[in-house]
């Protein structure tokens, strides 16, 4: 356990349930953990026991990725632990693979409406398609354009073409949407809308006052920072400004919180959390600044802030958080830009 870890309290130690498992964490209350086929090897979700248009049964707040170890994770949770109840409503945190792969599977399954904010459908509805400018094949040119030249790493990054459509091969054709501040209820207890910014469009976590509960989906995780980049389809965006401004919305929360998020263990200790998360972006600038006494492109500044071999799905997040923190300093006018002859874009101390 590091150092940031050891400052938080886990109260159920370190229990994590099987795939295809339901822990019970209160009444009507259920954590399920999905593997994944990445180097972050699972995610969490959250199922909620639902009343809704008459009908008894369960709310799952995310999916898994679309693969056939997850079904098959979710048909022993629904044949096991659910037992012969539906799933009455699919909520979505964000759209990202491993909390939207399945939603279009559950949802056509159990005739569920799906809920999310409309920021998430609409980025979801246009990656599933692959529409021009946000599938794989336009994350070349931008990643080019920031200094990635190695032809090597310009091979693997091509064949990440599909990625989205094979881990989200569909997505619902119509959502009930989600808005900062909604109370929503689900079964006994009511669920506030917390939106936030950077990690994804419009991220939504869901707390419950009386269970004094956060889901917080990929906005406040335990051990690791959760990735903010600068992808294609948005190459001037300042998502790292969103990400720190969206801290703040979770800052009212009770300090006893129990938070729930999407990767890693449940815990204790929110506050805390939330300062370790903006010293490491601190520090991660005082870097990326250090380093910009000579013109750095966002691929110079990869082995900066991140010092382990990484495989091309981590590449990818690398570059795009790379930039990210780039231009913070450069929107805050700490950096100048700059486009040289061969085309790469560069950052330097102003």
């Amino acid at each position: 356990m590091n150092h940031s870890e050891s400052q938080l309290d886990y109260p159920l130690g370190d229990m994590l349930p099987p795939p295809g498992a339901l822990a019970e964490l209160a009444p009507g209350l259920c954590w399920l953990r999905m593997p994944l086929p990445f180097a972050l090897d699972h995610i969490n979700l959250w199922l909620l026991r639902d009343e809704f248009q008459g009908r008894s049964g369960w709310a799952t707040v995310d999916c898994g990725v679309a693969n056939d170890t997850t079904r098959a994770a979710w048909d022993q949770v629904l044949a096991q632990g659910a037992g012969s109840e539906p799933l009455l409503r699919v909520f979505a945190t964000h759209c990202h693979p491993d909390h939207m792969g399945l939603s279009d599977w559950l949802c056509a399954r159990f005739g569920a409406p799906l809920w999310m904010t409309t920021g998430e459908y609409g980025f979801a509805r246009m990656m599933a398609a692959a529409l021009p400018g946000v599938d794989g094949p336009a994350a070349l040119p931008h990643f080019q354009r920031h200094g990635l030249l190695d032809p090597e790493l310009i091979e693997r990054m091509g064949e990440r073409r599909n990625y989205y459509p094979s881990l989200v091969p569909a997505v619902p054709q119509a959502y009930t949407r989600m808005q900062d501040g909604d109370l929503i209820q689900v079964g006994p207890q009511q669920w506030r809308v917390i939106t936030g910014f950077g990690h994804s469009p419009e991220h939504a976590a869901l707390y419950c006052e009386s269970l004094n509960v956060l889901i917080s989906g990929d906005m406040v995780l335990p051990r690791i920072s959760t990735n903010v980049s600068v992808f294609a389809v948005e190459p001037e965006g300042n998502p790292l400004a969103q990400y720190l401004a969206s801290l703040d919305k979770f800052a009212s929360l009770p300090a006893d919180t129990l938070v729930l998020p999407s990767h890693g263990r449940p815990f204790r200790g929110l506050h805390t959390r939330i300062a370790q998360l903006r010293a490491h972006h601190a520090a991660r600038l005082a870097e990326v600044l250090e380093a910009c006494q000579q013109p750095q492109s966002a691929a110079e500044i990869v082995p900066v802030m991140f010092r382990r071999k990484l495989d091309t799905h981590q590449l990818t997040f690398a570059l795009g958080e790379a930039l990210a923190h780039l231009h913070f300093l450069w929107y805050d006018g700490a950096l100048h830009r700059t486009i040289g002859a061969d085309g790469v874009i560069r950052f330097r101390l102003s």
